[in-house]
């Protein structure tokens, strides 16, 4: 077998295109008030403060309970699970800190940064910081804000969307979780050995049940193949081995008998 080298300039150009066009007036009038509503619908901010100590290092953050409780985790937590009574603290020593603040970040405000901004002129969907203030260095399509982020139970950079992604799966942020994939939908430029180490993640990180992000890195990985099979860091990750790539396996089969009943509709039949 043929070995392949493992090269920096093996970048996906797009890493999903966005299926759906909102041009609804009606609909993008709604989902901007919620982007930049604060504080929550309902909330008065009123209600007793929580605080937080996060990751090993025992960051501290704090937030009112009536917007935890738009988290099923966090309102099971502020109902006495997790939290201690007389100092109103939860506890999430494995939790990374950036994430955690892009969850709170969601809950006040309905989106976490850099906002996902539609552009009505384009008739697109972008993130606020990639066109106001590119950054050369990161070809990632987010200006300046980093498109991968080091997650320390992990030991490697990711994709910060799947993280947030899995944040969202862990807190019961069914919202958060579209609006992540929407945003990573947005990436481009970005390394193979990245986008694999973040499929893996999102593979341990999600159950059987929620496939929408994994179908959009099978999808990615389908469509961008050519890339993918000259890197060796996909050749490394196949020999791995995991449900990943059975996955992409069950896709590609799909993929092919989709081509080839195309094919047989086109062609004469005969009797």
């Amino acid at each position: 077998m043929f070995k392949r080298s493992i090269r920096s300039t093996d970048r996906v150009d797009k890493v999903v295109k966005l299926k759906k066009s909102y041009r609804d007036p009606a609909k993008l009038s709604k989902l901007q008030k919620s982007f930049d509503q604060s504080p929550p619908v309902g909330s008065t901010l009123t209600s007793p403060v929580v605080t937080f100590t996060v990751g090993k290092e025992g960051r501290l953050f704090a937030a009112h309970e009536d917007v935890l409780s738009l988290s099923p985790f966090f309102a099971a937590a502020c109902r006495g699970q997790f939290l201690e009574a007389e100092s109103k603290r939860i506890d999430l020593p494995d939790e990374e800190p950036e994430i955690f603040s892009c969850v709170l970040e969601y809950l006040y405000k309905g989106d976490y940064y850099p906002r996902l901004m539609h552009n009505k002129r384009k008739g697109s969907w972008e993130l606020e910081d990639a066109v106001s203030s590119p950054n050369p260095e990161n070809p990632g399509g987010r200006g300046s804000v980093e498109a991968t982020i080091y997650i320390s139970s992990v030991g490697e950079h990711l994709l910060r969307d799947t993280v947030i992604y899995c944040a969202g799966e862990k807190y019961g942020l069914e919202e958060l979780k579209r609006l992540a994939l929407r945003k990573q939908g947005l990436q481009s430029g970005i390394e193979v050995s990245t986008i694999l180490r973040s499929a893996r993640y999102a593979y341990d990180n999600t159950p059987d049940t929620d496939s929408r992000l994994r179908a959009h890195y099978l999808a990615l990985i389908i469509r961008c193949r050519k890339t993918f099979k000259r890197s060796g860091t996909m050749q490394t990750e196949m020999e791995s081995g995991g449900k990943l790539f059975f996955d992409l396996f069950v896709a590609l089969c799909n993929h092919v008998d989709d081509i080839v009943e195309m094919g047989n509709s086109k062609s004469p039949k005969t009797i």
